[in-house]
């Protein structure tokens, strides 16, 4: 069908801001999303009931269906979450997930060291944002449920340790992805001098907001450095309420199961290590495998560059279901008990489910409206060279917040950034790329229609729009800071410099914090 598209004018961006105020406002995030795909539907039909109709017949037919064949992607991803579902649910009826909160709680003596551990799980599950949401999120719920954590601060760590990480380490999805777009730029403006590996190294240090965002984690973790929405949560989690049940069952979180006395640590650490290693196993396999059809030379980070993450994750999921099946054979576990353990650990993953659905759909939509070639028409002519960074960061924070995708950011502003800053500036290159690759992540971690937001909620089992509102203050105070840091390297080219001014702002931040929880305690005493 014929589609009207608005790359060059400011109506593309309606959708997405509608839906997000929509978010906002209701704290509905089915309903906000249904909003911005009808806006953006009867945009692209031109307003014609017929045209609506077939647009989102073939729209919501495409997120199964593409070119001819299935979209293995989004149903791997599918797949992914109902095997973990399943999983998760079998492990509690074993007794597995009991007996490591057992176990860890003679361990863990408390809330910070939970959190710890949370924290520090992020380098052993750095080679997928997807994967370390949803792996880790299962590993320690049972504790930080243990410990009065609130699901919504499980969920920030998860999210502030997925792609923060992911983006900054080159033996990961994501590293193997941007390896390859810098490859492709390098050679477009004839950098020889520089190769596409050490310049994602040389970009490391200048990813200011994956750096200032780990760093956040860090004090939040050693910390009671709570804020806004974040400090009710951990309030009513002190009192033993760690979700809003008001809002129902949270994705992940399935029904109370029966649990069996005799399940051991062994029934959640063999599953989860067997996840673990299937699933990074068949990542360098299906890597090798389309090397080998290209005629190339495997290395480690050419596999990753070339692998298939979705497919990958559906069979170390699978692995790791039958490895927990086989545990529970020996528990002798009624026939009823298997049912449950299927029916609501698919059942449990449904209210994520839902929404990825949603967000897909949107994204198409957005990406129709062509909202992101109109964003980038912003960068005009005539911009001082010394802004670049900053604006390109803001810019491609603009785009992953509309679009809800990082890596779609990437693909559309790396070239941009490139292109603009070889005529105006070649030495801003690795800054102005490296601005680029931190306003996605910042984006995708507001966005209320990103993967890895919803993921990170899926994982912690909290409510997506609780999420959501609890993480944007730590955002947007980060994203201040980066913005900050991008100004000064754009005017003196100093890092040092660059992180002087953002080691200022974190410093005003934490006295204002001081400051409000001792004028807070003075009131409340």
């Amino acid at each position: 069908m014929n589609i009207t598209h608005y790359s060059d004018s400011f109506i593309s961006i309606l959708p997405p801001l509608v839906m997000v105020l929509l978010a906002i406002v209701t704290r509905r995030v089915l309903l906000s999303l249904g909003a911005g795909i009808l806006m953006g539907t009867l945009l692209l039909s031109q307003g014609s009931a017929e045209g609506t109709i077939r647009y989102l017949l073939q729209l919501f037919r495409g997120i199964f269906w593409q070119s001819d064949e299935w979209n293995a992607w989004n149903i791997n991803i599918l797949l992914f979450l109902l095997l973990l579902g399943c999983l998760i649910s079998l492990m509690t009826i074993s007794g597995g997930t009991r007996a490591f909160a057992d176990w860890a709680q003679q361990r863990i003596k408390s809330r910070r060291q939970a959190k710890v551990m949370t924290g520090l799980l992020v380098f052993l599950f750095f080679i997928d944002d997807y994967f370390h949401s949803l792996a880790v999120g299962t590993i320690c719920r049972p504790v930080t449920d243990r410990f009065h954590i609130s699901r919504a601060k499980l969920a920030y760590l998860l999210d502030s340790t997925a792609a923060p990480v992911c983006v900054l380490m080159p033996i990961s999805s994501w590293g193997a992805y941007i390896i390859a777009l810098i490859g492709g730029i390098l050679a477009a403006h004839n950098v020889a001098n520089l190769s596409a590996f050490s310049a994602f190294s040389a970009m490391i240090p200048l990813n200011f907001y994956a750096l200032f965002t780990l760093l956040a984690v860090l004090v939040v973790v050693m910390s009671q450095g709570d804020v806004g929405a974040m400090a009710r949560h951990e309030a009513a989690a002190r009192s033993g309420v760690l979700f809003d049940a008001s809002k129902g069952l949270p994705p992940g979180e399935a029904e109370a199961l029966p649990v069996s006395s005799r399940g051991t640590v062994c029934d959640l650490l063999l599953p989860i290590v067997t996840l673990v290693l299937a699933t990074v196993g068949c990542m360098v396999w299906s890597g090798a495998v389309q090397l080998q059809a290209a005629g190339e030379a495997f290395t480690l980070l050419k596999a990753f560059e070339h692998t298939d993450v979705g497919g990958s994750l559906v069979r170390g999921g699978a692995a790791a279901l039958l490895c927990s099946m086989v545990l529970a054979l020996r528990l002798r576990l009624p026939w009823r008990q298997w049912g449950q353990a299927f029916s609501h650990g698919s059942w449990a993953m449904w209210p994520a489910i839902r929404i990825l659905l949603l967000a897909w759909a949107i994204a198409a939509v957005i990406r129709d409206l062509e909202t992101g070639k109109y964003l980038a028409s912003l960068l005009g002519a005539g911009i001082p060279v010394w802004l670049l960074p900053a604006l390109l960061f803001v810019l491609a924070g603009a785009m992953a917040f509309s679009t809800g995708t990082s890596w779609g950011t990437f693909g559309i502003m790396l070239p941009l950034a490139a292109d603009m800053v070889m005529v105006a500036e070649p030495g801003l290159l690795l800054p102005c790329l490296s601005a680029v690759l931190a306003g996605a992540v910042f984006g995708d971690h507001c966005s209320p229609i990103s993967d890895t937001t919803i993921l990170s909620s899926t994982g912690a089992s909290c409510h997506h729009i609780d999420h959501v509102m609890t993480q944007l203050p730590y955002a947007l105070f980060i994203a201040v800071a980066s913005l900050l840091a991008y100004l000064l390297i754009g005017l003196s080219g100093s890092l040092l410099l660059a992180y002087a001014g953002a080691g200022l702002w974190f410093a005003a931040g934490a006295l204002l914090l001081w400051g409000w929880r001792a004028r807070r305690t003075t009131c409340t005493a």
